[in-house]
């Protein structure tokens, strides 16, 4: 029962999260952009981060815990995006079978990565609940940390094999922008008070 209740709320987030993201900044109070402005602004690239956490200022409004569960949910789905994408390279006519198998090592690095972004958003959501809240933060720092190490892996797979200038740039830079992101996650998590 319980983990229906936990799924049911986790649903009604995403759909809440969804359904209001488009709203613009003007449409939210001026400290709510302001508060994500000014966590952003010690984050690794504060200006991707602003641009990517804006969007859920109504969500988020001055909560240090909601802007970190937005900023892993924007990293989960930049994630997934590069595993498309790096994918539908695979799929290509012509490609090399050792740049085949490093494009292949990179989908598997990234789908890792999914998993454990996956595992840090179930941690954040259920931390209220857990007993041992320091064990718990410091499972989702280590699950996000390891998913830019295993971005990190793909990308220098990438880096000794012949594969296409420009397909390898394409990956390069889907990765990069998924490991930029949950970079400023984490930066955002380890700031977190608890």
């Amino acid at each position: 029962m319980e983990a229906h209740t936990r799924t049911f709320l986790s649903t009604i987030l995403l759909l809440i999260s969804h359904f209001t993201q488009p709203l613009s900044a003007a449409a939210t109070p001026k400290a709510y952009t302001t508060f994500i402005r000014t966590s952003c602004a010690n984050t690794t690239y504060p200006s991707l981060c602003t641009k990517t956490l804006s969007p859920y200022a109504a969500i988020v409004k001055s909560n240090p815990w909601r802007l970190c569960y937005a900023a892993l949910s924007v990293s989960l789905d930049t994630a997934r995006n590069a595993s498309s994408t790096v994918s539908k390279f695979s799929r290509q006519k012509g490609i090399r079978s050792r740049a085949a198998a490093a494009i292949k090592d990179c989908i598997e690095n990234i789908g890792d990565s999914v998993d454990e972004l996956k595992q840090s958003l179930r941690a954040m959501e259920s931390i209220g609940r857990n007993a041992n809240k320091q064990l718990q933060m410091a499972n989702i720092k280590t699950w996000t940390s390891a998913a830019i190490t295993d971005g990190d892996t793909c990308t220098d797979g990438l880096a000794g094999t012949k594969v296409n200038a420009g397909v390898k740039s394409n990956i390069r830079s889907v990765v990069k922008s998924f490991i930029r992101v949950t970079s400023n996650a984490l930066s955002l998590i380890n700031r977190l008070n608890y």
